[in-house]
């Protein structure tokens, strides 16, 4: 064990979960218990510092999924601030940045918390690619998973990379089905109009559609979301769906293949 000291979402008692908009479409998780703070993949360090002097935070961890600018590139400018920040990366990956790296089956206890983080190899978007799962015994269970899933989508994936990829989904689909996930990119509309020509007939897509357009057109968020919602309606998740595989002519195909398929159709989309 390693050992360190929907919106405005509140998981256990006394913690809550508050989604930081940054760039064009990047959500910087900040979760926090009325004192101290973690953050996921803080790609710009200005939001970060707004919203933790607005709440009186101190920042005391830092996770990072993968080592893409715009999840890393606010690192330097908080630890100047908060140089007393513990950071947790992935082993596989390289940083210019003072850190603990890890890997599965590496488990951070958190101690300003009280909460485990159990870190997953998620490979496919990067080689090095983790994601943070937390299990709660009332089954509030959460998971900062970087780019390697999003609402009704998932993060590009290099050539030669797809069966990492494939896999890291399978490992995220066979979580709790309760979990909440929390993914860094806005993309929910645009990932269900897509679903929804590989599934025009899934009605929990069409109802998706309804209930996202509504929350942008709001100006809110559409995470976290869930496994549950993402079994439901996630086309990634669906390579067994006789509706996809129907319009994908791919009936005698491995779900792999059909998996494969969609992701090449996304790139295009």
């Amino acid at each position: 064990m390693i050992e360190c000291m929907q919106h405005n979402q509140k998981i256990i008692p006394d913690l809550e979960i508050i989604p930081i908009p940054a760039f064009e479409d990047n959500y910087i998780w900040l979760m926090h218990n009325g004192k101290h703070a973690i953050v996921v993949d803080p790609g710009d360090a200005a939001p970060v510092f707004n919203a933790l002097q607005r709440a009186n935070l101190s920042l005391s961890v830092i996770l990072i999924t993968h080592h893409h600018p715009d999840h890393i590139d606010g690192v330097a400018a908080l630890l100047e601030k908060y140089p007393h920040a513990k950071i947790y990366a992935p082993k596989l990956e390289q940083y210019a940045f003072e850190h603990t790296p890890v890997g599965e089956p590496d488990v951070i206890y958190v101690q300003e918390f009280d909460l485990n983080f159990t870190v997953l190899d998620v490979s496919g978007h990067t080689i090095g690619h983790i994601a943070y799962y937390a299990e709660q015994a009332d089954s509030n269970h959460l998971l900062f998973s970087g780019d390697v899933i999003f609402g009704a989508g998932c993060g590009r994936v290099p050539e030669g990379s797809y069966a990492p990829a494939y896999q890291s989904l399978q490992k995220l689909a066979a979580l709790p089905k309760k979990t909440k996930v929390y993914c860094t990119h806005e993309y929910t509309l645009t990932n269900i109009q897509f679903a929804l020509t590989l599934e025009p007939n899934n009605q929990a897509l069409v109802e998706r559609l309804s209930q996202t357009q509504k929350l942008r057109d709001l100006g809110r968020p559409s995470l976290p979301t869930t496994i549950a919602f993402e079994l439901a309606t996630n086309p990634y998740l669906r390579c067994n769906s006789h509706e996809i595989q129907t319009t994908l002519r791919a009936k005698n195909l491995d779900e792999f293949k059909v998996f494969c398929m969609i992701r090449k159709l996304k790139n295009n989309y």
